[in-house]
């Protein structure tokens, strides 16, 4: 069982910069892959990025990549989400998310993860 609580949203101008965690529970955390997800308005959930469970490996979708960094602190149960550059377009509640396992062919499934998190409201204004 993990349990995850997403915090670091706000409001930020385009162009601007903001960095969201990602706190989680449970002993096995350093084995969960991790994820985070996004959902306008009117919109479905969408994939933003993955951190497999060596911190090494990392998945992005392409209107991200670039421009965010996802990143792990095994030691403080932390999974980071960096965004630089920030357009109107990322406007969004953020979703961190734990997955058992994921792959090539579906990290970027919400039902590949398991666990998630309430989210946090990320506004970028124009």
């Amino acid at each position: 069982q993990v349990h995850v609580v997403e915090s670091g949203g706000g409001l930020v101008q385009a162009g601007g910069s903001l960095r969201l965690s990602c706190a989680a529970s449970g002993r096995t955390f350093s084995s969960y892959p991790m994820g985070w997800f996004r959902q306008a308005p009117g919109k479905e959930r969408e994939f933003v990025a993955a951190i497999y469970w060596n911190g090494v490996n990392t998945y992005y979708a392409d209107s991200v990549k670039g421009r965010f960094t996802i990143s792990r602190d095994v030691a403080k149960n932390t999974v980071y989400l960096q965004m630089n550059s920030l357009k109107p377009e990322d406007t969004a509640v953020y979703y961190c998310a734990a997955a058992y396992t994921i792959n090539s062919s579906n990290y970027y499934y919400t039902t590949s993860y398991a666990y998630w998190g309430q989210g946090t409201q990320v506004t970028v204004s124009s």
